[in-house]
């Protein structure tokens, strides 16, 4: 987006809504690179527009994005996404207080990278409808403006695409599961963070893999016991702020000039983290798309 003023009201509410636009563009199309072109004209619509004109700014956007987004998924403009390192995984990271606290809920339950290989399979409107609805509650009368339907007619495209999912992909999570995993995981930086041995490993998975992605390359601990004795990562991650990372509940923290300190990301299963991943590497945080400091 070019530089404006920062006592800019438009520019800021703007920015308030543009992590929360920029999910929705790359889990509708694909592609980071695309998902920043849709936003940046989102930008210029709007600066066009009469603000006073627009009674819910954060709707009109979503509105804006998801047309636009349609549209490119209909001219089959999409590329193919290029990772600034191979060794990287592609992340959306969104600070999880960002949004609204019902768009929240959703973004608890968003899809993954996983899941988006899946939506290749739907058409333009279906892939639009499921994104909109299921993944940041949209309600199906606003999907059917942007996509000329009725809001019947959206509730039964949103059902057939979720259809073609659960085929390929199995049920999504629940709402509630996608609080459960937070919970879980603020239950262990808590405990990370005071040294609580015995409750860290209540909240651990016996064969639990722990990858630090350090300067000089990945280090591995495999195991409750190990892990928990080296929890000294994630209890500092206890003190920065709470991410969802392509769906997964995360910590993201910064140095005090604001660069990225760390970034840990959690897999949860039945109510145990199976599964972290603490990015400490500079150089590798430094290439990420990463949520300013707040």
């Amino acid at each position: 987006m070019p530089e404006a003023h920062p006592t800019d009201p438009i520019a800021d509410a703007f920015q308030s809504h543009r992590d929360r636009l920029r999910g929705v563009a790359y889990r509708v199309l694909g592609s980071h690179a695309d998902a920043e072109d849709v936003v940046q004209e989102a930008w210029l619509r709007l600066s066009r527009q009469d603000a006073g004109t627009i009674d819910n700014l954060g709707g009109w956007l979503t509105t804006v994005v998801g047309r636009i987004s349609l549209d490119v998924l209909r001219s089959g403009r999409t590329r193919p996404e290029v990772a600034l390192d191979d060794r990287l995984p592609e992340f959306t990271v969104t600070l999880d207080d960002a949004p609204a606290p019902e768009e929240l809920v959703a973004l608890g339950d968003s899809v993954g990278l996983a899941l988006l290989t899946v939506l290749d399979s739907l058409r333009p409107d279906e892939r639009l409808a499921f994104v909109l609805h299921d993944v940041f509650a949209v309600p199906h009368g606003e999907i059917g403006t942007i996509l000329g339907k009725s809001a019947d007619a959206t509730k039964m495209l949103t059902s057939r695409a979720r259809k073609k999912v659960r085929q390929t992909q199995g049920d999504q999570r629940s709402v509630r599961d996608g609080r459960q995993q937070h919970a879980v995981v603020r239950a262990f930086l808590a405990a990370a963070g005071q040294g609580q041995f015995e409750q860290l490993l209540q909240v651990l998975h016996p064969e639990v893999k722990f990858t630090v992605h350090a300067p000089d390359g990945p280090f591995v601990t495999i195991g409750a016991t190990e892990v928990a004795s080296r929890a000294r990562i994630a209890g500092q991650a206890a003190r920065g702020h709470a991410v969802s990372v392509n769906g997964r509940p995360g910590v993201i923290s910064w140095n005090e000039d604001g660069r990225p300190l760390s970034l840990l990301v959690f897999g949860v299963t039945d109510g145990l983290i199976v599964e972290m991943s603490a990015f400490v590497d500079p150089a590798a945080l430094a290439l990420m798309d990463l949520p300013d400091p707040v």
